[in-house]
């Protein structure tokens, strides 16, 4: 074979291998606290994380959550989200978050800012942590 051939699928390999998600756009190294779900402050310790490749993580009001974040930037989509299962006085909060969480569209980072939000005008603003 020809040696070009080999230089070609080495560097398909390897964007195969590259993440495009908001992780790889400002988004990794981070914790995300939550501040705002739809313009309104949130008081309650809510973070997000994105601690590989196509995955989100974090910790809600109650519970621990982790789920599945394969969308190139700027797109944001979650698959199912998995969490433990421990009761809080906050816990309507936390079904909030989760179902606004999992109807995002897109994703922006803008320094220590990050902000989900989807075409019905919903919003969730983080604030880094680092």
């Amino acid at each position: 074979m020809h040696p070009a051939y080999f230089v070609v699928v080495a560097l398909c390999l390897s964007n195969c291998a590259r993440d495009e998600t908001v992780a790889a756009y400002g988004g990794a190294n981070r914790v995300w606290t939550l501040a705002e779900l739809d313009g309104q402050r949130i008081d309650t310790r809510t973070t997000l994380t994105f601690p590989g490749k196509g995955q989100i993580s974090g910790h809600g009001p109650c519970n621990a959550y982790t789920a599945d974040m394969p969308a190139p930037y700027p797109w944001f989509e979650t698959g199912r989200i998995a969490r433990t299962k421990t009761a809080c006085p906050d816990l309507a909060t936390e079904e909030r978050y989760f179902e606004v969480l999992s109807g995002m569209t897109q994703s922006e980072v803008s320094g220590p800012t990050l902000v989900l939000r989807n075409n019905s005008g919903q919003e969730l603003v983080f604030i880094a942590r680092d």
